[in-house]
């Protein structure tokens, strides 16, 4: 029986689920681990710091951290660095032996881990074992040939050594798998090194069959010419054009062979390769080959000759393509560069002639953005390059009787006539050419450049007058008002600066209302008209409430020398935030408090601070459903409320959840005072035959019957919670008055609380 009931166990008892039901509320592994990433749950203090004092005491640790990386491994040999944690560790030590052997270990485990040998092998290099260190690159190259990091590093180590031979016999063994060409590069620039020429160039013969490309035929007939070897490496380049004969031909290698040529002053051989090539490479392929054959010409050979072949055949190219499509404005900007670049003016006006003949079919703006561009274009080239003003002239007015400016027009083309008819000093030209075009289709960019250009000669009265048009076109630009108003500030006109804005706040409607208030109350600050600007933040807060205004009327209070701007700037933080208690924008409140606070830490005294402080709302994470556009549920969010004192005193369930957390407080303390008294009465027992008793000290008294009204203190306290909390707003918004009683009521709950 004992042997049975020792061998039974106790089962616990299972409590009985009823409602199996899944939960509403659904909380996801995602969700825990970030909520633990957000408490920082798991981080973990450092292992303290050993200092070993002995051997034997280094052997323990030995011991301890051998076994533990034994145990690493045991549990999963696959995880190589575990091993080369283990290996490096040993090598610290300077058990170089024992190290080996852990990389032997893992080497049997994965011997394809490329990480594994190169640790290896640095730890033989690092340890002088050089042997050993060309032993584990033989296995590796053996293994993985194809991994060029082994080959780079175990050349790189025996000329490091000084083993040119055996640096030279790994470079053949690599050269024998066909790698990279960064790999026959390195090769080269070994045997360069080492002066061997001829070397070189043999390993360059094997390269260029290996990796057949065009730029590599062309890096071997550089390095023949490098050397000297002219004949050589025009012998290169002409094996390289029989390589690749008409099938594989390549516009570089003509370009290259030209270039070498050229350096040799074979202008002959030169003019040969070009026309060669230009013969066998087709046309949309040859651009680099046209190129380079016209710098050549126009260098070292008959000028006019050669020019007038090549621009007759691009000629023809872009006359096929002009027509196939003449509103194909791109062809007729190339067609246009080409002849201006050689031709006469004559021929290059009749093409401009061809090309702005070309109307867009369509009167949309969209399909005219390019053509435009010709006419410009045409008039620049008549002015700069023809130097013919009257001509230019001509192609302006042209152009702008042929736009249709009832529909749309391009208030580029207008400014240019206008500074065109400046740099001819035609003033009245301009100015005239300008009012038709504010007066047949005003554009912001026309009146912007009208102005511009009156204000570079100084005329203000005709500045005025277009800022009145311009404002009688567009009223609601509020750029155009403040820049309206910034000229009559610079010319001395306060007061005409002062009306402008007025009549600017007052349009029905502003793009940027803001910035126009901004600068006009800027404007009073500058002119040190501090009333005017009271008005005016008073004006803009009837319009509107928000959080930013009040911070800056208050930051303006506060930044006037004068005695009371630290009372104006907090009269102004009281207002807003009395304003702004129905506000449903609970962050632009949070705005306002947490800016009045940091005001009354500079400024205020220690009770404003606290009264600020007691304003200051508690963040509170809340949740929400989410509805998708399709008007499915989406699943829940997480988003941060502000709750607001008098906000909370007005929502019963977080007053009644107060009172009872403070009930319960309550009742905790009075239990914490009964064993208090009961271990005071235990200890202060009067020993048989005594027949006195002292009386307990004064203090004593007081402390006794400070326990004996617990209940009634903590009554006091919750009814000036209560009454504090309801009419918090109403002290607020008090001009200071007496609270004195509350005040002391107040501090006795704290120090209660403090106490218990």
């Amino acid at each position: 029986m004992a042997s049975t009931a020792a061998g039974k166990q106790r089962i616990p008892k299972v409590a009985k689920v009823k409602n199996k039901a899944p939960a509403e509320v659904q909380i996801t592994a995602e969700q825990l681990l970030r909520e633990a990433k957000e408490r920082e749950l798991e981080l973990l203090p450092p292992p303290p710091k050993q200092k070993i004092t002995d051997a034997e005491e280094l052997n323990d640790y030995k011991l301890k951290k051998r076994k533990g990386f034994e145990d690493n491994i045991r549990k999963n040999r696959t995880v190589i660095s575990n091993w080369i944690k283990y290996a490096q560790w040993e090598e610290s030590l300077k058990e170089v032996q024992r190290a080996r052997s852990i990389y032997e270990r893992a080497l049997d485990v994965d011997h394809r881990n490329i990480a594994l040998w190169l640790k290896y092998a640095e730890m033989e290099m690092k340890n002088r074992q050089v042997n050993h260190a060309r032993n584990i690159w033989d296995r590796a190259i053996t293994i993985l040939p194809r991994v060029n990091q082994f080959w780079y590093k175990y050349t790189y180590m025996e000329e490091m050594l000084g083993n040119v031979a055996g640096c030279r016999q790994v470079f053949e063994r690599w050269m024998e798998w066909e790698p990279e060409e960064q790999a026959w590069h390195s090769y080269i620039n070994f045997e360069l090194r080492y002066k061997e020429v001829d070397k070189s160039r043999s390993i360059y013969e094997n390269f260029v069959m290996v990796h057949p490309e065009v730029k590599n035929w062309i890096k071997y007939a550089h390095f023949e010419e490098k050397h000297g070897y002219i004949a050589r490496s025009r012998k290169v380049f002409e094996r390289a054009v029989e390589f690749f004969g008409e099938e594989h031909i390549s516009e570089s290698l003509y370009v290259a062979f030209a270039r070498f040529e050229e350096k040799q002053k074979e202008f002959e051989r030169v003019r040969i390769i070009y026309k060669y090539a230009l013969d066998r490479i087709p046309k949309q392929q040859a651009q680099e080959l046209f190129k380079n054959y016209t710098v050549f010409e126009k260098r070292f050979g008959d000028r006019r000759g050669i020019e007038d072949v090549i621009v007759n055949k691009r000629r023809f190219q872009y006359e096929e393509e002009v027509k196939a499509n003449p509103h194909n404005y791109d062809a007729w900007f190339d067609y246009l560069r080409l002849v201006e670049s050689d031709a006469n003016a004559d021929t290059v006006r009749e093409v401009y002639e061809r090309a702005i003949a070309n109307i867009p079919p369509i009167q949309e703006k969209r399909h005219w953005r390019r053509y435009i561009y010709l006419w410009i274009n045409y008039a620049l080239y008549e002015e700069l390059e023809v130097k013919d003003p009257e001509r230019t002239r001509q192609v302006y007015q042209a152009c702008l009787e042929l736009i249709p400016h009832k529909k749309f027009t391009f208030a580029k083309i207008w400014l240019l006539y206008g500074q065109f008819e400046i740099r001819q000093k035609n003033l009245q030209n301009a100015r005239r050419g300008l009012g038709t075009a504010i007066g047949k289709c005003p554009k912001n960019k026309l009146f912007k450049g009208y102005i511009e250009l009156e204000l570079q000669l100084r005329e203000f009265d005709r500045c005025r007058k277009l800022y009145e048009k311009y404002l009688e076109f567009s009223p609601e630009n509020c750029t155009t008002w403040i820049k309206f108003s910034e000229l009559e500030t610079i010319l001395g006109d306060t007061e005409r600066a002062r009306a402008i804005f007025e009549l600017a706040i007052g349009q029905p409607r502003l793009d940027m209302p803001e910035v126009l208030w901004k600068s006009y109350i800027d404007f009073e600050i500058e002119q040190e008209e501090y009333d005017n600007t009271r008005g005016l933040y008073k004006r803009l807060l009837q319009r509107t409430q928000h959080v930013k205004v009040w911070i800056s009327y208050g930051q303006f209070e506060l930044s006037i020398d004068s005695d009371d701007r630290i009372q104006r700037c907090r009269q102004t933080y009281e207002e807003a935030n009395k304003s702004m208690q129905g506000c449903e924008e609970k962050e632009e409140r949070l705005m306002l408090l947490e800016s009045w606070r940091d005001f009354e830490d500079e400024f205020g005294s220690f009770a404003n601070k606290e009264r600020v402080q007691k304003l200051l709302p508690e963040k509170v994470k809340k949740r929400r459903k989410i509805t998708a556009e399709d008007g499915s549920d989406a699943g829940w969010e997480e988003y941060y409320d502000y709750i607001f004192p008098e906000d909370a005193a007005n929502q019963p369930n977080l007053k009644l959840l107060a009172m009872a957390k403070m009930w319960k407080k309550q009742q905790q303390d009075e239990d914490d005072e009964d064993e208090r008294e009961q271990e005071e009465e235990d200890g202060q027992q009067v020993p048989q035959g005594k027949e006195t008793q002292e009386s307990p000290e004064p203090e004593e008294q007081g402390a006794a019957a400070q326990r004996e009204q617990p209940e009634n203190e903590y009554d006091d306290r919750d009814n000036d919670d209560e009454s504090g909390s309801s009419s918090s707003s109403s002290d607020h918004e008090s001009d200071g008055g007496d609270h004195g009683d509350d005040k002391d009521k107040t501090e006795e709950t704290k120090a209660d609380t403090e106490n218990h």
